[in-house]
């Protein structure tokens, strides 16, 4: 009896913040500065994403401090309340392979360089192909774009409008792309065809080894991730079938240990996602109003 209403107070307890958040959350139209501040601090704190990826997280977050909670009341083991959060939003985020968006920019960079030497081949400046590209421009850079052609209508110079379009992207191998369109804006459209094809060309070559750069990193995850799996499958069913194996455990200088491990653990993921993440690269284009 008295584990149920434990239990039962510690749910009702849970219930009562989530509602209060939501409750700051729908406030009138004018949200005070302190609640403000508190979504702001939780925001930074913890790295919410935006939109509904955040609001996604933070149900998976108030459900495994739910069961967290209730696991802790029923087996002795208070670790839980810890251990099922940190999993939770710990294993996600360290057993996925960082993502780089080299690939996708290469890719959008690859489309619209084509768009550009295509239009060139028939007679148009740099500069009405650019214009004309932008029917076509891949979504990725589509707003940086836009406002390089609105920059060109503005009678922007050629050579600063692209300067400060390599700058929205911030990208080495954007910056090859706007050199050549800087060359072939100064030198006029005579060749500037076969110089953007050929830098096509070379952006898939690039494209090809990043390609297979990236099946090689992704072996190592694949392998961490199915050793995870298999292991924590294996200690819920010895847990589940054999509890007494982990009696010591449930002492405070067990859980205390079983905190230590958990941690070396989470550092070793950690550490393995630190290695794996790639170092922006230097450019060769910085204007002055970087």
């Amino acid at each position: 009896m008295t584990s149920i209403l434990a239990i039962a107070a510690g749910l009702l307890i849970i219930g009562g913040l989530v509602g209060i958040g939501y409750g700051l959350q729908r406030q009138a139209r004018l949200p005070s500065r302190r609640s403000e501040s508190i979504q702001e601090w939780w925001t930074r704190i913890t790295r919410r994403p935006t939109g509904s990826r955040g609001r996604q997280r933070d149900l998976i977050l108030l459900g495994s401090m739910i069961m967290g909670f209730v696991m802790a009341m029923l087996t002795g083991w208070l670790i839980l309340m810890i251990v099922l959060p940190v999993l939770a939003l710990g294993l996600p985020y360290l057993l996925i392979l960082p993502t780089h968006r080299d690939i996708e920019l290469l890719e959008a960079l690859d489309r619209w360089v084509r768009s550009l030497a295509a239009t060139l081949a028939t007679g148009k400046s740099i500069t009405d192909a650019i214009r004309i590209s932008r029917r076509t421009a891949p979504p990725l850079l589509a707003d940086e774009i836009n406002l390089l052609v609105t920059r060109l209508n503005n009678r922007w110079e050629t050579r600063d409008a692209l300067m400060r379009f390599a700058d929205a992207i911030d990208s080495p191998d954007a910056d090859g792309v706007v050199a050549a369109l800087i060359l072939a804006s100064r030198r006029g459209a005579n060749g500037a065809s076969v110089t953007l094809q050929a830098l096509a060309d070379s952006i898939q070559a690039q494209l090809k080894g990043r390609r297979a750069i990236e099946v090689e990193r992704s072996k190592p995850y694949v392998v961490v991730r199915q050793v995870t799996v298999i292991s924590l499958s294996t200690l819920v069913l010895v847990f589940l079938l054999s509890p007494e194996f982990f009696a010591p455990y449930r002492t405070p200088l067990g859980q205390a240990l079983l905190a230590v491990l958990l941690i070396s653990y989470l550092a070793s993921l950690l550490l393995m996602r630190r290695k794996a993440h790639q170092p922006d690269r230097p450019r060769i284009l910085v204007s002055e109003h970087r």
